[in-house]
């Protein structure tokens, strides 16, 4: 009940944004507490990366308030919000192809200075994926899906989060990787980061979850407990094929 009570580590309050005069988030309200999975879910075009966008300050809400520890964050660059421990994996990873695996994770920590602790992290990283490890010297493009997903983790983890925002994980995963991949992001969140996740992929996306919010044509149409959301009704029919 404790937990209950504490201030949100990221909090959508009443967001709208528009895309020229097309409305995209209508009124639109989310909680991240600290340590928890929370995961978004929707169809194509329901607003789900325009929330990504948002939480990152490129898109900025035409009223309402997102708020990060507390603190509304709507007026600070990207950067400030990296620094204060946003973290993004973005869809399809987005790493540096041309730059080997270990500047991609580099880039993670650009706005840290202390290089003892960016050595710290590195080697924190390396344990969590032996393979990233030996794949250190390689160019990030020639890795394999599966190994750019670990590099795009890392890449992330580098920034000493306190969220981790991830958009559409499991995309352009053979299968045999994406329950892999809700894994590794399990693993992450066990050592204190708490991740907002976007996916289609509702069943796997709940799995790991605590809670949940379905966003549709804009609005949230469903929140609740992982576990009820897996068991609702509706939510079958529509996202997990019942």
């Amino acid at each position: 009940m404790a937990s209950e009570a504490r201030t949100p580590l990221l909090e959508f309050r009443g967001v709208n944004t528009f895309y020229g005069r097309i409305p995209v988030l209508k009124d639109v309200n989310y909680t991240v507490g600290e340590g928890e999975i929370v995961c978004l879910l929707g169809g194509n075009a329901s607003g789900k990366s325009t929330t990504m966008k948002t939480i990152l300050g490129i898109v900025k809400p035409a009223s309402g308030e997102v708020l990060f520890e507390g603190e509304v964050i709507n007026d600070l660059r990207t950067a400030e919000r990296i620094k204060r421990g946003i973290a993004t994996v973005p869809e399809n990873r987005r790493l540096f192809p041309h730059l080997t695996v270990l500047e991609n994770l580099e880039m993670g920590a650009y706005t840290r200075s202390n290089a003892a602790e960016i050595a710290e992290d590195l080697e924190r990283v390396y344990s969590i994926y032996p393979r990233v490890y030996e794949r250190r010297a390689q160019r990030a493009g020639t890795l394999s899906g599966g190994e750019q997903q670990m590099v795009a983790f890392g890449r992330a983890l580098m920034s000493r989060p306190r969220l981790i925002i991830m958009d559409e994980p499991s995309m352009g995963l053979a299968p045999a990787l994406v329950d892999q991949s809700f894994d590794t992001i399990a693993e992450i969140n066990k050592q204190g980061v708490a991740i907002f996740v976007v996916e289609q992929n509702a069943t796997a996306a709940l799995s790991i979850a605590d809670r949940g919010y379905v966003l549709q044509n804009g609005r949230v149409v469903m929140e609740g407990a992982a576990r009820e959301l897996l068991e609702n009704a509706e939510l079958k029919r529509a996202y997990l094929g019942g």
